[in-house]
């Protein structure tokens, strides 16, 4: 069986994970990447049981909109039901390395006001220890440099992602051998280097549920477990 597959499996059973759980006026999170394309993809199919959504990019609000569902402005809006993305990396504590596809900012703030958080992988984004992974980091172009040798300090090796600006009009530094054992103190110690915007750790806000495709069927775990 295939990523893509996989992929799209995960997706379905998100699908009926939230349409358990949603209410007819229920707003729900998207993230982006290609996992979470085929859960807009799937999530066309019941749109007529939620009100709309909230999108993580530009990219995702332009799928979701093709698809014919309203998409809300963040601002608008004091809560959402849910929200549903996929991962880059995750451990078995659900946290996560996002970013890979430089939306990380965003994801973080829409997971941040959601009142549960479904993250959606294929198994081979599951790992012991984070860090295999890059992790990302938004940073303003003017700290760059700064930032950087703040990272080379740290044990990390940051490489700048060229020919790519975020939808915030920053850059990205990917950080390359890192073992992140402490991911919630890692998450708070890199944000807190002048002049970046965040990290792609999701540690101090990791998923609530998991849904793992794999050739066994789509497996799920829950932060509590």
């Amino acid at each position: 069986m295939d990523q893509d597959t996989l992929k799209a499996e995960v997706a379905k059973s998100a699908i009926e994970y939230i349409d358990r759980h949603l209410q007819p006026d229920a707003i729900v999170g998207v993230g982006t990447g290609s996992t979470a394309n085929f859960f807009i993809d799937s999530l066309a199919e019941v749109k007529h049981k939620f009100q709309g959504a909230v999108a993580s990019s530009d990219a995702t609000e332009e799928r979701l909109k093709s698809h014919g569902i309203p998409v809300y402005d963040l601002n608008s809006i004091d809560e959402l039901a849910v929200y549903v993305d996929g991962a880059d990396e995750t451990n078995d504590a659900l946290e996560l390395i996002k970013g890979g596809g430089g939306a990380l900012t965003r994801e973080k703030i829409v997971a941040s006001v959601a009142r549960q958080f479904v993250c959606i992988v294929d198994e081979s984004k599951c790992v012991a220890t984070l860090g295999t992974f890059p992790l990302p980091i938004e940073v303003i172009p003017m700290a760059r440099s700064a930032v950087a040798r703040k990272l080379v300090g740290m044990g990390g090796q940051p490489v700048y992602r060229e020919n790519f600006i975020t939808d915030n009009g920053n850059v990205i530094l990917d950080v390359h051998g890192l073992a992140i054992e402490a991911a919630r103190e890692f998450e708070h110690e890199v944000n807190s280097l002048v002049g970046t915007v965040t990290n792609g750790l999701f540690a101090l806000r990791p998923a609530d549920v998991l849904l793992v495709g794999s050739p066994k069927g789509v497996l799920e775990k829950h932060a509590s477990d």
